[in-house]
């Protein structure tokens, strides 16, 4: 069942709501339901018009869609020639959320979270699809994890699909967990050596930083307690093109001077919270490793594995500090309170050995859909050697491999997408 709202104008755009009900086990049609939300988005004046629809799979896991509030460089470009279609993946946005709050005291909390992978979100989007216009395909951009969830898509359900853009979401179809994060710890030792020789004053200011954190118990203004180990998690900015230069210019007001000597100021931890706290987006740690999970072998804490491998990111070994990145801790769910109360759900989840498969190798590799993709050369979430095994493992898809933008290049550049469309109708 879906639920219409009135269509209301913002920003010089004409927003239609959608909700739906759907299983949350697709393969269990009569079991529990939840909602899954969806926003239409059609520049004011184009409302009438018969555009061709497309749908936004946002990275992640657990980010909600875009809100035109704001819109990013993509979305202006596409509104241009389509209806864009910001799905709330479900546990997200305005879809049932799945956090702490909803999930604390579920009796399968563990089992719930299976069902919000990449393989639910696509039959999700199969619903939502043929409630907006039946039988005929729409196109799809994938961002990031998005990127994930439309090889999924051509792996599931090709015949819904018309065109596939994906921006930095090209995964390895066969790899296991291990091996994400085994070319990940090298990938971000590389932008922590280009974030220090672009600003080679920050090493000792963050070596300060986690000598201080280490003899002293520091709150952030929220309360939680800030430990060298989560101060090392900052190195996830590093991944946008905006990261380097705002770690710079937080730690460049670290410190300040109090009647007992140094201490780290409120603005500083301030903005440590806003990026550390897991608040806003508690699936993203929750299922991290899952994404990733199919056949019969558990994750088993990949990341935290991994990292024994990498001694340069030991803080206590007396070297230079160097900030991890995208990766997942199982120390994050005893520290944060966001996800204290999902740990025993996320330990359920490492643990869990059968997963179904994500990605069908012999349906991609007889795709018929028009694919294109952004290989980022340095993109420190993906990695492009695996994107690019990926591609050839899928007929028919077009790479674009650059180095001129960063891991979000689409929200930043309205060329990125510019590119694609070109590629996609063969101009380029």
């Amino acid at each position: 069942m879906t639920t219409i709202h009135a269509p209301y104008r913002h920003s010089g755009l004409v927003c239609s709501d959608h909700t739906l009900s759907v299983p949350l086990d697709h393969a269990r049609p009569d079991g529990p339901r939840i909602d899954v939300f969806a926003r239409e988005v059609v520049a004011a004046g184009q409302e009438h018009r018969d555009l061709p629809r497309l749908l936004w799979l946002q990275g992640g896991p657990g980010g909600r869609a875009e809100r035109p509030d704001a819109a990013s460089a993509w979305l202006r470009r596409a509104l241009k020639e389509y209806r864009v279609v910001l799905l709330d993946q479900r546990g997200t946005g305005r879809s049932t959320p799945a956090d702490r709050t909803t999930l604390e005291g579920h009796p399968d909390a563990a089992g719930h979270l299976t069902h919000l992978r990449a393989d639910a979100i696509v039959r999700d989007a199969e619903l939502l699809r043929r409630e907006l216009q039946g039988d005929r395909p729409w196109s799809v951009l994938g961002q990031s994890f998005g990127g994930f969830c439309a090889l999924t898509y051509l792996s599931q359900a090709p015949e819904g699909l018309e065109q596939v853009f994906i921006t930095g979401g090209l995964p390895t179809l066969t790899g296991h967990a291990d091996d994400v994060y085994r070319a990940a710890y090298g990938r971000v030792l590389a932008h922590n050596e280009r974030y220090f020789a672009r600003y080679p004053g920050d090493q000792a200011l963050a070596d300060a930083v986690a000598a201080h954190l280490a003899e002293h118990e520091v709150r952030m203004p929220s309360g939680e307690r800030l430990s060298v180990r989560r101060f090392q998690t900052m190195g996830i900015t590093f991944g946008t093109a905006s990261g380097f230069d705002s770690l710079h210019y937080l730690l460049e007001g670290a410190f300040v001077r109090g009647p007992r000597g140094p201490r780290l100021s409120d603005p500083f931890l301030r903005g440590l919270d806003a990026t550390l706290s897991f608040a806003p987006r508690p699936l993203y740690a929750v299922l991290h490793e899952p994404i990733y999970a199919q056949g019969g072998r558990a994750t088993g804490w990949s990341a935290h594995r991994i990292r024994e491998e990498f001694p340069q990111f030991d803080a206590e070994a007396g070297g230079p500090l160097r900030f991890t990145g995208e990766m997942i801790y199982p120390w994050q769910f005893e520290e944060d309170p966001a996800l204290i109360p999902l740990r025993e759900a996320a330990d359920a989840l490492a643990r869990r050995t059968d997963w179904p498969a994500l990605y069908d190798l012999d349906r991609l590799s007889a795709n018929t859909v028009p694919v294109v993709a952004a290989v980022y050369y340095d993109d420190m979430f993906v990695d492009r050697e695996q994107s690019l095994v990926t591609a050839g493992m899928v007929r028919g898809l077009r790479p674009w491999i650059t180095n001129t933008h960063a891991h979000d290049g689409v929200r930043a550049d309205a060329a990125v997408f510019d590119r694609l469309l070109g590629m996609a109708r063969g101009e380029l």
